[in-house]
């Protein structure tokens, strides 16, 4: 479980069975287990209204077999974040009340399932998170503005800009990515060793 170190951070907690007309389940890698573990506590027939959306990402394909014996009525596995959002998409704008999201997995899944959620209109305290696996971040260069996605190293070098920039825990929800800042703008070219604080 991560913790909270500033009042940005996202704080996690573990998933939990509501009550709901459509359940939207979004995963990636092992997020998968959030959702097995949560079919442990589910009456029967939960599954016959929940719709999956899961990527596997480097975990293979492992789990794969096991979300289809919960037998969903609809289980998307997709390649990668951005072919699932389609889909994704689709849902959520053809949802009525009563729909519960759950999102398991790593934060930048959560987090860019997050922002397409409460862009369709469903408030962020309503939607269910559990991080599961991989502590890699999602960061924003505060002065390029472009994302690198999978950040393992702080400081790292901006995948767009090429600045070197620590990685705040400084977390926004507008763009749901972290905050990196130029790590040698007081004193250029004095760059720290990186050090892999993400896995």
């Amino acid at each position: 479980m991560l913790e909270g170190s500033i009042p940005s951070r996202p704080v996690y907690g573990v998933l939990e069975v509501r009550p709901g007309r459509l359940h939207l389940m979004v995963a990636d890698a092992e997020g998968a287990e959030a959702i097995l573990d949560l079919a442990a506590s589910a009456p029967p027939g939960f599954f016959a209204a929940a719709h999956i959306i899961y990527v596997p990402k480097k975990s293979g394909d492992k789990f794969v077999a096991r979300l289809k014996e919960l037998a969903p009525a609809q289980l998307y596995v997709g390649p990668s974040y951005e072919a699932a959002l389609p889909r994704l998409r689709r849902v959520l704008a053809g949802a009525h009340m009563g729909l519960q999201v759950y999102l398991a997995g790593t934060e930048g899944l959560m987090g860019q399932a997050m922002l397409e959620a409460t862009g369709a209109g469903i408030p962020h305290s309503a939607i269910q998170t559990e991080h599961r696996g991989s502590t890699v971040r999602r960061v924003q260069c505060v002065h390029c503005k472009g994302i690198t996605e999978d950040v393992t190293h702080d400081p790292f070098q901006c995948a767009h800009c090429g600045l070197h920039l620590f990685v705040r825990d400084h977390y926004s929800r507008r763009i749901a990515a972290f905050q990196g800042v130029r790590v040698d703008a007081e004193d250029p070219g004095n760059i720290p060793e990186s050090v892999e604080r993400f896995r």
